[in-house]
């Protein structure tokens, strides 16, 4: 028996044949292999890309949230209207709560600190980021709505409230997904089989 048959490595493809690539293959083993990392390695890069996230959007919110909470204490706060008050109430409260959200991956990590959790650490820390960014969408749309409705009336406050809502839904939402959607499609060159050309 020939040693090329012996060795699994020996095979190379022939000129008039193509290379199959597993068109299945998870998107997450196909970053390690081309990056060379372990597992583990990509769950720490993960982690690190994450907390740079976090650390932009939580300064963010931060600031909004402290815009909000010295609203009060302003002379104009007093002439609101009812519904203006319930507007601000309720993007306080998205606001402050958008801030628990994007936090909260900083406390899920200290509580698993050597625990050897790092997937859930990820995994959880991915979710709470997504459901904070929401919640910061929605207080902004909260503040925009709010300050046009005092300084041009309500149906300014509506129409500048419908444009941020519409930007944020289109860059916060939809290209993104629209990016993922592409990149997580099989090439040609994926989802070919080995075949002979011209057949």
């Amino acid at each position: 028996m020939p040693s090329s048959c012996l060795d699994p490595f020996a095979w190379r493809p022939g000129p008039d044949q193509t290379v199959i690539v597993d068109a299945s293959a998870d998107s997450n083993d196909r970053a390690r292999r081309e990056r060379h990392e372990t597992p583990l390695e990509q769950l720490d890069r993960n982690w690190k890309d994450l907390l740079q996230e976090l650390r932009v959007t939580q300064t963010g919110v931060q600031l909004l949230t402290g815009f909000l909470l010295t609203l009060p204490f302003q002379a104009r706060f007093t002439v609101l209207t009812d519904v203006q008050r319930t507007i601000y109430l309720f993007t306080v409260a998205a606001s402050v709560v958008a801030t628990v959200f994007l936090i909260g991956p900083v406390s899920l990590h200290r509580l698993l600190f050597r625990r050897h959790a790092r997937r859930e650490t990820v995994e959880i820390g991915h979710r709470l980021a997504l459901v904070g960014l929401a919640l910061l969408g929605v207080a902004m749309v909260g503040v925009v709505l709010l300050i046009f409705a005092v300084l041009l009336g309500d149906w300014a406050g509506l129409i500048a409230a419908a444009v941020i809502a519409a930007l944020l839904v289109i860059l916060w939402g939809l290209v993104p997904l629209r990016v993922r959607s592409v990149h997580s499609e099989p090439t040609e060159e994926r989802s070919e089989a080995v075949t002979p050309r011209g057949q």
